[in-house]
């Protein structure tokens, strides 16, 4: 059974403590939202979940891949969205670009798309990834309200599957029963 389990975590960044005594228990269908000031670890504690980032305490616990959305969207902005996507998610790049209605843009270098739709295109490589663990650090970033939208469907859609989500985010997303884990 797809889980994520976060115990006691905390981080230090450059010398300081960022944040301390963090506990996140999500199990099948579960979310998770992240929130605080710029500065305070939203991300860090993303990385921490994802394992690219060692915690200065506690544990953490994945059962299910993990998808992660960082800052940036890790496609290479020479190829067509399409390749770009491919390198990632293989031959779920079709299902992928038409969940987040990037179709028309298959063919169009990464480097041409406007902000909100890298960011879509981003989203697109966690969709196509196929893993049950989603850590998404400002998905709404650069996206109109339709684009918003799409976003909370898509991860309600993966819940409903049994995925998990956590979403680091300043802005309003709909994650309906998520856990609250604020910093700072």
């Amino acid at each position: 059974m797809t889980a994520l389990r976060l115990a006691d975590v905390a981080c230090r960044r450059g010398g300081r403590e960022l944040f301390a005594g963090i506990g996140v228990a999500l199990d099948a269908g579960e979310a998770a939202l992240v929130s605080g000031a710029n500065g305070v670890g939203k991300s860090s504690l993303l990385r921490i979940a994802a394992g690219l980032l060692r915690p200065a305490a506690g544990t953490v616990t994945r059962d299910g891949a993990v998808a992660l959305l960082g800052e940036a969207h890790a496609l290479d902005p020479e190829l067509p969205l399409a390749r770009a996507l491919r390198f990632w998610i293989g031959s779920r790049v079709s299902m992928a670009l038409a969940a987040l209605a990037l179709e028309p843009l298959a063919e169009v270098p990464v480097a041409m798309l406007s902000t909100g739709q890298r960011r879509r295109a981003g989203m697109a490589r966690i969709v196509g990834a196929d893993a049950p663990i989603w850590l998404l650090d400002e998905p709404a970033n650069g996206l109109d309200k339709a684009g918003v939208a799409r976003i909370a469907a898509l991860i309600a859609t993966h819940r409903a599957a049994g995925g998990i989500a956590v979403v680091a985010t300043h802005q309003p997303i709909a994650l309906p029963d998520a856990l609250q884990v604020a910093l700072g």
